[in-house]
């Protein structure tokens, strides 16, 4: 069989049925081997969309999420997104056509050096060298994915590999060995058990989308208060509340996969009580290293070892904790503040962010499966404190925006018995709005909400902060109807301008069965924010 027999065969064999792509030259013979691998091809209209739909896909399946684009160009469009899977911390394997091995320093159509650009942001490059090693390419990718901290692995493809023939078959898949994680975790437990005020925070993957029940059981084993911090906003999450207050206060803190970087303020004492103990847990040396320079002599003690599995074995033992449940209720307490509250309906005529996160709430709330997607700057703050669900995909600590449309197209598909709403601003919305075609013929039902102020309001607020109201410039946006082109690309469109029609838009665009956009004029506010005080 061909080099692209196998890499398709191989991904087969570990349990890849779909691949999210956009098609090249190069990456044909993939196509054709994917007929009789039984692995579905999602055309998008993007390469970008491709890995935001990987990365959705990883996040809801606990599966690697496969991008397939072609070279040079096609490969340049996705690493933006690639960045973002980084970030969220998503075991996305990013397959790019490259020009001929046999070609190199010849000068061939599209020829690039992948391995170098991508490189610093992926876990892995690497560019497959033979057809016969491409089954191993294959499980090497799956592996370096998946292990560890999740993240993305990108692997070129030269036209003349995929083409050559093999006598190879495909390799043997193995479960990976998991090494005896009980040590470290009675390290853990120990310390925790000897705080009165501890606390875990996690990185993003290991939140209760990826993880289910893990962060309860951590809580209810060794009573401890567990948080995940996802956002790029960090300690002024408003997903979470008065988070930086019970970071301050906490005598004790494990991190579980959370790096010591700028959302924790880098470590700095100030918003980082000069008191509190930290515990590292990480199989990263490079965030061991950061949490080194960053706690100095405030690291009480590092594990090497994968957030995940610690979690899971610090789960499965019982722990020796004091009653602390004046502690878990207090910082219960200070997560769920929120200030937006006490915001009106209506602010200057116009419908407030709040008001029409709360009818969005009121749609989740009677339906009992919804994965929530919120992406954005200022809109998507607002959507990730006033809004929740059972499951979340968010833009995550990357602090790119622009993916909600594919991330709610891949969680049609990862989710097909949940109702998938996703949140965005107006700005975000502009990135993928052509996606709606790719969720048109795919028959994903997703409903978009768009909070539309007519500008770029993150950088709006910025300049009206900084600047003054006289200074502003480059950040407005127009009344465009977003709404009208989803439905001409296939779509169910609302438009929304008074507050007394927006839960029966929402009914008729939950109702459609189509992929659906509510586009809601409402007044741009800078997102809530909660001090520390």
């Amino acid at each position: 069989m061909r080099g692209a027999d196998l890499l398709a065969q191989t991904l087969s064999a570990a349990g890849v049925t779909r691949i999210y792509s956009l098609s090249g030259n190069q990456i044909m013979p993939i196509y054709d081997a994917c007929l009789d691998a039984n692995i579905e091809i999602v055309h998008t209209r993007h390469e970008g969309a491709a890995v935001f739909m990987a990365d959705a896909w990883a996040q809801l399946t606990g599966q690697p999420g496969i991008a397939l684009v072609t070279a040079a160009p096609g490969f340049a469009n996705a690493l933006g997104a690639v960045f973002s899977a980084r970030s969220a911390e998503s075991p996305v394997i990013l397959l790019s056509g490259d020009s001929p091995l046999a070609a190199d320093g010849k000068g061939a159509f599209q020829e690039l050096d992948q391995v170098a650009i991508s490189a610093p942001l992926c876990k892995a490059s690497f560019r497959s060298q033979s057809a016969d090693a491409m089954g191993d390419d294959m499980l090497r990718a799956v592996t370096l994915a998946t292990a560890g901290r999740p993240g993305p692995v990108q692997v070129a493809l030269p036209f003349d590999v995929l083409e050559a023939t093999t006598q190879a078959t495909v390799p043997a898949m193995t479960a990976p060995k998991n090494p005896d994680l009980s040590d470290h975790a009675a390290v853990v437990a120990q310390h925790l058990a000897a705080a009165a005020r501890p606390l875990i925070l996690t990185g993003p993957c290991c939140n209760r989308t990826r993880q289910g029940d893990l962060l309860h059981t951590l809580r209810t084993q060794h009573k401890v208060p567990v948080l995940s911090m996802e956002s790029p906003r960090g300690l002024n999450d408003p997903s979470l509340g008065a988070l930086a207050r019970a970071i301050y206060e906490a005598e004790l803190i494990v991190s579980l996969g959370k790096r010591i970087d700028f959302t924790l303020g880098t470590g700095k004492v100030g918003p980082i009580n000069e008191a509190t103990q930290w515990l590292v847990v990480d199989a990263d040396s490079d965030a061991i290293t950061m949490a080194m320079q960053n706690l100095g002599s405030r690291l009480l003690h590092s594990v090497d070892a994968a957030p995940i599995a610690l979690g899971d074995t610090l789960a499965s033992i019982g722990g020796n904790a004091p009653g602390r449940d004046a502690w878990l209720a207090k910082v219960d307490e200070w997560i769920a503040e929120r200030e937006h509250t006490r915001l009106p309906d209506l602010i200057d005529g116009q419908i407030s962010p709040a008001s029409l996160c709360a009818a969005v709430q009121r749609q989740i709330d009677r339906l009992d499966n919804v994965v929530l997607v919120c992406d954005g700057g200022e809109f998507g703050q607002w959507a990730q404190a006033c809004t929740t669900a059972g499951s979340r995909v968010i833009n995550g600590p990357s602090g790119a925006i622009g993916g909600s449309i594919c991330y709610a197209i891949a969680a049609c598909q990862a989710r097909p018995d949940a109702r998938v709403i996703a949140m965005m601003g107006d700005g975000t919305s502009g990135f993928h709005l052509s996606e709606f075609e790719t969720a048109a013929r795919e028959g994903t039902p997703l409903v978009t909400v768009i909070g539309n102020d007519e500008c770029w309001n993150a950088e709006h607020q910025i300049q009206l902060r900084e600047y003054g109201e006289h200074r502003l410039t480059g950040c407005m946006l127009s009344e465009a109807r977003y709404d009208l082109a989803v439905a001409g690309l296939g779509g169910h469109g609302e438009y929304v301008t008074d507050l007394a029609d927006l839960d029966a838009a929402l009914d008729r665009a939950l109702a459609s069965g189509k992929p659906a956009c509510v586009n809601v004029r409402i007044t741009g506010m800078p997102a809530p924010n909660v001090s520390a005080g």
